[in-house]
C-alpha cells in the first residue's frame, strides 16, 4: 500500500514536471491595395483585394492550430483557413478542417508569396480550391528529401457545410522531391465533383532556385468525366531575379516575366440560359487565353515583408473569347504588406 502511493506520488510530480505549455498565440496578416488601369479601355480603379488576418500557434508540442478570416476577398469576407495539425512522431502530421487542398504549386502560394500581382490562370480558375476535410503528411529526415501529402475532402467549398451530405469523397494527393541542386520537383492529382460531374486534375511542375534566380514551369490537364466538356489545357512559367541593395530604402528589386495560357474552361457546373440548372449542359465559364506580363518587384527590409509590384499585362483571346471586365491588357501598381 505504501509502495502503490509512492508510485503514484512519482507519477503525479512526472505529470506535473511535463512540458505542455501553452504558447501565446502569434497574430499575422497580409494586406493588398492596388491601382490598376486598363490601357485599351482608358479606365482605372483602386481595389483592395486581400485583408487577411490569421491567427496560429501551439497548444501542446503534439497539437497546433491555424485560424484566418479575410475581411476583403473582392468584396466579401471569407473564413479561409480553420484547422488543426497533430504531429504524433517528428515525419507525420494529421491536418482536420477548412484549409487550400494539396494540389498545384501556384495555387498553394499564399498571397505574400505570389510573385506578380494578378495570380496565374492555374492559381485562379483552373487549380483554386479550397476545402473541407483531412490530410495525412510525410516527411523523413532531411537526408530524404520528400513530401507527401494525401487529403480526402467534401467538396462542399468554403460555405455549404451544414446540410452538405456526399457519398462521394473528393480526394487529392501531392508529391514534392526537394532535391540539392536547388531543384524541385511537384507532382499532384486531384478528384473533385462540383456538381453532377466528376472532374479529375493532374498538375506537373518545376521549379529552379540558385542564388537569386527563380525560374519555374507548371503545366495542368482537366478532364470531365463522360465527355461533358473538353479536357482544359493550363500552363504556367515565370522567371524571376533579384537583385539586392545594401543601402537606400529598398532591400532588393526584382524583374521578372511570365507567360501563362489556358484553354477554354468550365467551371463543372451545369447551366440553362446563364443560370445553374442540373437538367442543362456544362458550358465556357472561362474562354482560352494566354498572357504575358512583365514588371519589377521593389521590397522593403524586413521585420515586416512588405513589396512594391508593378507589372503591365498583355493579353491574348481567341476568335470567340469574350474578355472579362478585369481580363484585360492593363497596369497593375500593389501595394502587399505581411506581417
Amino acid at each position: 500500500m505504501i509502495w502503490g502511493c509512492i508510485m503514484l506520488q512519482i507519477a503525479v510530480d512526472a505529470s506535473a514536471q511535463t512540458d505542455w505549455k501553452i504558447t501565446s498565440p502569434r497574430l499575422g496578416g497580409t494586406l493588398r491595395s492596388k491601382y490598376e488601369y486598363q490601357t485599351s479601355e482608358g479606365e482605372g480603379r483602386f481595389e483592395v483585394r486581400t485583408a487577411r488576418i490569421n491567427v496560429q500557434g501551439e497548444v501542446t508540442p503534439m497539437v497546433a492550430y491555424k485560424a484566418e478570416i479575410d475581411l476583403c476577398d473582392e468584396g466579401s469576407i471569407k473564413m479561409l483557413d480553420a484547422y488543426t495539425t497533430i504531429t504524433p512522431v517528428r515525419a507525420w502530421q494529421f491536418t482536420i478542417g477548412q484549409m487550400r487542398v494539396p494540389f498545384t504549386i501556384d495555387a498553394h502560394r499564399s498571397p505574400h508569396l505570389q510573385y506578380f500581382a494578378n495570380r496565374s490562370f492555374i492559381a485562379k480558375q483552373v487549380g483554386n480550391i479550397r476545402d473541407v476535410g483531412a490530410k495525412i503528411g510525410w516527411r523523413p529526415a532531411a537526408a530524404f528529401p520528400i513530401i507527401v501529402e494525401l487529403g480526402a475532402f467534401n467538396g462542399s467549398g468554403l460555405t455549404n457545410q451544414k446540410d452538405y451530405w456526399t457519398n462521394s469523397t473528393n480526394f487529392s494527393g501531392k508529391t514534392q522531391l526537394l532535391l540539392p541542386c536547388g531543384l524541385n520537383v511537384v507532382l499532384s492529382v486531384q478528384k473533385i465533383k462540383p456538381a453532377e460531374t466528376v472532374v479529375m486534375m493532374y498538375d506537373g511542375g518545376i521549379t529552379y532556385h540558385h542564388g537569386g534566380f527563380v525560374a519555374e514551369a507548371e503545366y495542368l490537364y482537366k478532364h470531365y468525366a463522360d465527355g461533358a466538356f473538353h479536357p482544359v489545357h493550363a500552363f504556367d512559367g515565370f522567371i524571376n531575379y533579384d537583385i539586392p541593395f545594401k543601402k537606400g530604402p529598398f532591400s532588393k528589386i526584382s524583374p521578372l516575366a511570365r507567360f501563362d495560357y489556358m484553354s477554354d474552361h468550365s467551371d463543372g457546373y451545369r447551366y440553362i440560359d446563364g443560370k445553374q440548372n442540373t437538367e442543362g449542359n456544362l458550358i465556357v465559364n472561362d474562354y482560352r487565353r494566354g498572357r504575358v506580363t512583365g514588371g519589377v518587384t521593389l521590397s522593403f527590409a524586413k521585420p515586416f515583408v512588405s513589396d512594391i509590384r508593378v507589372n503591365y499585362e498583355k493579353y491574348f483571346y481567341g476568335h470567340n473569347g469574350i474578355p472579362k471586365p478585369s481580363e484585360k491588357d492593363k497596369v497593375v501598381i500593389e501595394f502587399v504588406t505581411h506581417f
